[in-house]
């Protein structure tokens, strides 16, 4: 506990040297946590800001909103654009970084204000090119500066009550599950995300990703949760899932166990790098 309230001292500081500020949520656990503490500490100094759009889960974007009427956030919704943008759309290696060019650049026109995200010192460790989109347009990083780490994040929410973000399981956009070359469908995102959210319903799986790959649609599940579906649930849920996704073919609906990242294909991510 000392070390935890020695790391949201450091977290304090940073904000009130950075107010007033606008905070970019997304509405997982990083950025949620971030703005509810900015918020308690910063108050009218801080504004917040959140982006819908075909790859955001409707779940995502609830969970903002009723926060931001709960505890009082100034919260605008806005479209960032990247749907509009043909080199975000092609899926390449570094896609994400043309996503948060366009959200960070929308964003600075909205506010004059410091923008924030929620990146913590666990991102550094991989290649994130959304960083170097937030670096041109001069956003800070409040958990970095204060040598916070995700599980921090998780312990700090779980310090303020907030059980319901300290569990929240991880969620990159939607256009994640589509593999790097095949380009972005905002049609089919939904789609995704209501396959998602219907396994998760039904199974309680602790992870669950619906992936678009060249060879067709993988269903990725916890190892528990995988091996506890027979041959014929995965028949049964293959069809259900071809109905949502437009698949004909129920044998074209695959099952694999969990892996973070796998529709990203680190071969042309490093070619590209």
């Amino acid at each position: 506990m000392t070390t935890l309230l020695h790391r949201l001292d450091a977290l304090h500081r940073t904000l009130d040297h950075a107010a007033p500020v606008a905070v970019a949520v997304s509405g997982g656990v990083d950025s949620m946590t971030l703005a509810f503490i900015a918020h308690r500490r910063l108050e009218a100094r801080s504004v917040f800001f959140h982006a819908v759009s075909p790859a955001v889960p409707s779940a995502a974007t609830s969970r903002v909103e009723d926060y931001a009427a709960r505890e009082g956030w100034a919260l605008t919704l806005l479209n960032a654009g990247e749907f509009a943008d043909e080199r975000y759309m092609a899926n390449p290696a570094n896609r994400c970084y043309f996503c948060k060019s366009n959200l960070y650049a929308t964003l600075s026109k909205h506010t004059r204000t410091q923008l924030l995200s929620g990146t913590n010192l666990d991102d550094l460790g991989d290649w994130r090119p959304g960083l170097k989109a937030a670096e041109a347009e001069g956003v800070r990083h409040p958990f970095v500066e204060a040598e916070i780490d995700k599980a921090t994040i998780r312990g700090l929410a779980a310090h303020f009550g907030l059980s319901d973000l300290a569990g929240l399981p991880a969620a990159p956009c939607l256009s994640s599950r589509i593999e790097t070359g095949i380009g972005i469908d905002a049609r089919l995102l939904p789609r995704i995300d209501e396959v998602e959210t219907l396994l998760r319903n039904h199974l309680s799986p602790r992870t669950v990703r619906c992936r678009m790959r060249a060879e067709g649609f993988v269903i990725e599940l916890d190892p528990t949760t995988l091996e506890g579906l027979s041959v014929e649930a995965r028949q049964k849920w293959a069809q259900r899932i071809g109905e949502i996704v437009g698949e004909p073919k129920a044998g074209a609906i695959a099952f694999e166990p969990y892996r973070r990242g796998s529709a990203f294909l680190r071969d042309q991510a490093k070619a590209e790098r």
